[in-house]
């Protein structure tokens, strides 16, 4: 376990990680670690808390007629489909009437979500072209700091082959893109995800990290602070939990590829649940979004983008008393189904910001130095209408971004309701300087 240089004090580094055999586990905040990704202090004073940004996307738009929200702070009034943002609607901004202009008349679906953290024109036929999405650039930036530069999950199997626009489906199937040409691969099972995270590897993956880390846990334990103790007690409870769902996924996985390869077939051309991936939507995004959680609570990452479901979505949700898949349903968006459809993906969103705010953190919380972003490529499912994108922007990056607001560019000039000013104004708070990104040259005013 790595420990601090500071002669005066038995403080720990905020590097200090448990160890065990095949095993490392990163910690979260403590107020008797004094640093921030840094192995000593400037002076007596830590250095800030880390900034993170995660992106979540929901496929085919929303119902329009329920997502809109009015007034500022805590008084706003939320529509019907961001009830679940209740709670922390003063941590939140709204913004309507941004749109992505590369992704306007160019065809429906794949046209208008694989440019839609990038802002780039994308071509048509064999070859895929875009450009690098904004999470990548953050995540190119903090690399040397993470262990994961970013944290690309999804909830749905991309898919291969062409959409009728003759664009390549896997714009559809992508949000991130590493460069001009390559989407970053995106993990879609749970237990390779919160692997990851842990370094978890070698003959004894399968054994609990918690055990594998206890003895040094329980040392570590006896030399921070009461308070911290409660904190790594709580933390280390949520590993264990969130682990115990994960091990249940890695068998079904094994099986999965088991069958893949007695059938002669890729496992990703498998229907689910036969592709391993829990059977169960709900539990399948919960964990992906408590495995973001506990990769920003720790450090071990600070760029996420989470595709709850991909473009032309074949999910059902017979929970939600829906029959339809999701793009059939979203084709009738006004409708009471696609409503229930909309304000579930919110909450799934909403359960993620609440994972963060729960996090005490340098005298906040998580989520009070983060930025999530959620974002459709299109408005209206019906009309396959992207003129403008629903957004939610929640977390105050550090102090950097005031919430509480609603924000309306609808009206506005093309030049000034650019996604892409906006995506600049979120990289300028986290420190990342770009002269332009996409399709814009200016920062997003009134953000």
């Amino acid at each position: 376990m790595k420990t601090s240089s500071k002669s005066h004090s038995p403080a720990l580094s905020r590097r200090t990680v448990l160890r065990g055999v095949g095993v490392t586990m990163a910690l979260p905040w403590l107020e008797s670690i004094p640093v921030w990704g840094a192995e000593t202090v400037v002076g007596d004073d830590p250095v800030a808390a880390p900034k993170r940004f995660a992106a979540v996307f929901m496929g085919c738009g929303i119902n329009r007629k329920h997502w809109w929200a009015k007034g500022s702070g805590g008084a706003i009034e939320l529509g019907k489909s961001l009830a679940p943002m209740e709670p922390l609607k003063h941590k939140m901004n709204f913004i309507t009437g941004l749109f992505n202009q590369n992704a306007t008349h160019v065809g429906i679906h794949p046209g208008q979500t694989g440019n839609i953290l990038s802002g780039a024109p994308l071509q048509k036929g064999s070859e895929l072209r875009g450009d690098i999405s904004m999470d990548q650039v953050l995540a190119n930036h903090f690399q040397q700091e993470t262990v994961v530069p970013s944290l690309v999950l999804g909830c749905e199997q991309p898919v291969t082959g062409y959409h009728e626009t003759n664009f390549s489906m896997a714009y559809s199937s992508h949000i991130s893109w590493q460069n001009k040409t390559s989407p970053v691969p995106m993990e879609v099972y749970p237990s390779l995800a919160f692997d990851s995270l842990f370094d978890n590897r070698g003959s004894r993956r399968d054994e609990s990290i918690l055990d594998r880390v206890g003895e040094e846990a329980a040392s570590l334990s006896r030399r921070v602070s009461k308070s911290d103790q409660l904190k790594l007690d709580e933390y280390l409870n949520s590993v264990r939990e969130v682990e115990k769902r994960a091990a249940s996924m890695r068998a079904a996985r094994e099986k999965a590829r088991q069958r893949a390869d007695d059938r002669g077939k890729p496992l990703a051309a498998m229907q689910r649940p036969d592709d391993g991936l829990p059977e169960d939507i709900r539990e399948h995004m919960r964990l992906m979004c408590d495995i973001v959680a506990i990769g920003f609570q720790s450090d071990k990452s600070r760029v996420a983008s989470l595709l709850l479901n991909r473009d032309l979505s074949g999910l059902f949700y017979p929970f939600l008393d829906v029959e339809s898949t999701h793009h059939s349903a979203s084709h009738n968006d006004l409708s009471d189904a696609y409503e229930r459809i909309s304000r579930y993906y919110c909450s799934q969103y909403a359960y993620l910001a609440k994972r963060l705010d729960a996090m005490p953190e340098a005298g906040g919380t998580v989520l009070d130095n983060a930025c999530l972003l959620f974002i459709s490529s299109m408005w209206s499912g019906n009309a396959h209408d992207s003129s403008k994108v629903p957004v939610l922007l929640t977390g105050g990056l550090g102090g950097t971004l005031e919430t509480g607001r609603v924000l309306d560019y609808v009206g506005k000039d093309d030049a000034d309701r650019k996604l892409c000013s906006m995506y600049l104004s979120i990289m300028d708070r986290m420190g990342v300087r770009q002269d332009t990104f996409g399709d814009a040259e200016t920062r997003l005013a009134g953000l």
